[in-house]
């Protein structure tokens, strides 16, 4: 197994970890946190989700790759873990209010990361056929 299969498996599973935790998190949410919050967090808590599930599965599709970007990846999970994080925090925690300031930042990380797949793309050379 070479580098690059180690690559896809690695990301293949932080993927698929990423979208079982976001699955999970949005059944936590529509059951147990509908009756106990307010309308507002559990909206803010639905688009944690919502990036969460969309970005875990952008991890899998840099595990498809012929050459999988790992700075493409890294910017989908900080961005998982950032944006997605704070908001979960946010409506857990709502006294902790500065967290939200590094809810930006993990949008900034999601938007690197499809910068990034965007640039393996066009640098990608194409094989003759």
């Amino acid at each position: 197994m070479d580098f690059q299969d180690r690559q896809r498996d690695f990301w293949l599973r932080v993927g698929s970890f990423n979208a079982a935790s976001a699955v999970a998190l949005g059944a936590f949410g529509a059951h147990f946190l509908k009756t106990r919050y307010d309308p507002r967090s559990v909206e803010i808590w639905q688009t944690g989700t919502l990036y969460h599930f969309f970005h875990s599965l952008a991890l899998i599709i840099v595990s498809f790759m012929d050459r999988p970007n790992s700075i493409a990846g890294l910017g989908f999970l900080s961005g998982c873990l950032l944006f997605s994080g704070s908001l979960y925090f946010l409506v857990l925690f709502p006294s902790y209010r500065w967290i939200g300031r590094i809810t930006p930042i993990g949008g900034l990380m999601f938007i690197a990361g499809w910068l990034c797949l965007a640039w393996n793309g066009w640098s990608t050379k194409k094989k003759p056929k």
